[in-house]
């Protein structure tokens, strides 16, 4: 229960607020058996913040309604008011789709440091994703803004840089600004008032998380795999054998006549042994977002 005083109780108008969390936002409520949560307010608050007190990130609420009225996660309550509550999945086709609060549709991310796998699944298959093991949130906070220039800053880690060298048309385009849409299993972080984009991920997986992202963000008709560097995002470049003949293994030079290289870091890729895993991979990822489900297992 939420109550916030300022000076006596006396002097404090009590008014309760009835929060209805629907779709599938009931998995971050402590009691998810409970899609009804009260609190009882004594001073203005806003909803984005009676919202977040339940445990729900406000990136994964895209419509909110007060006493039936659509509002943005800056109103305030003032009174006692019914707050519906509604993430993405729920019928944005065709319920109020002119008030919705999230970008559905992204190809630019940044990760948080435990999401290593995810990462380099979501490059396998084309897509930019800003990552550093070693990065601080504050560093992730600052790429996941709204307002964050394209330029570099000084700060900015040297693994968290590479992913702006390079980039293609459809990297860029996400409505004007150049946020990226932050993935985290850490609900705090996605709390941060300047994020605008993110996704909580349900599952530890890497492969049920890949599954998560494609779909939240409708990425299944963007796939490019093999065409970015799993190590630094750069976007990769047909290499002729001759310019890179010097540093390849012996029996790559024999076997082997296609290259790419990363024009960033230097990574050499040519379809090895290790190939037919990756594309084997791919497939069994396509195949899901045809045919299979992703598991969502509750967060601890």
């Amino acid at each position: 229960m939420l109550i916030r005083r300022r000076g006596p109780l006396s002097n404090v108008s009590l008014f309760v607020v009835q929060l209805t969390f629907h779709g599938d936002l009931d998995f971050f409520l402590k009691n998810s058996a409970a899609r009804q949560i009260e609190r009882q307010l004594t001073e203005r608050t806003s909803v984005k913040d009676l919202i977040e007190s339940c445990g729900v990130p406000h990136p994964e609420v895209d419509l909110i309604l007060v006493d039936g009225q659509p509002v943005d996660f800056g109103h305030v309550v003032s009174k006692s008011s019914d707050v519906g509550v509604y993430p993405v999945s729920w019928n944005r086709d065709t319920f109020l789709t002119d008030n919705r609060l999230q970008i559905l549709r992204t190809e630019r991310f940044v990760a948080d440091v435990h999401l290593g796998k995810l990462v380099r699944n979501l490059r396998l298959l084309g897509f930019d994703v800003a990552y550093d093991p070693t990065a601080e949130d504050r560093e992730l906070i600052r790429l996941a803004r709204a307002d964050n220039p394209e330029t570099i800053g000084p700060s900015e880690p040297s693994s968290l840089v590479k992913p702006r060298q390079g980039m293609s048309p459809s990297d860029s385009q996400a409505s004007g600004v150049h946020s990226r849409a932050l993935l985290t299993r850490d609900r705090r972080l996605l709390m941060h008032a300047v994020v605008s984009q993110g996704y909580y991920l349900r599952s530890q997986d890497p492969i049920e998380q890949t599954l998560e992202v494609l779909r939240r963000f409708q990425l299944s008709s963007s796939l490019a795999p093999f065409t970015r560097c799993l190590r630094c995002n750069a976007l990769v470049e047909a290499v002729e054998k001759a310019e890179i003949v010097d540093q390849l293994e012996p029996l790559t030079k024999i076997y082997y006549e296609q290259f790419r290289r990363c024009p960033s870091c230097g990574q050499i890729y040519w379809p090895g042994s290790h190939f037919k895993k990756l594309e084997a991979r791919i497939a069994h990822l396509r195949q899901r977002l045809i045919f299979g489900l992703c598991n969502s297992p509750k967060p601890a």
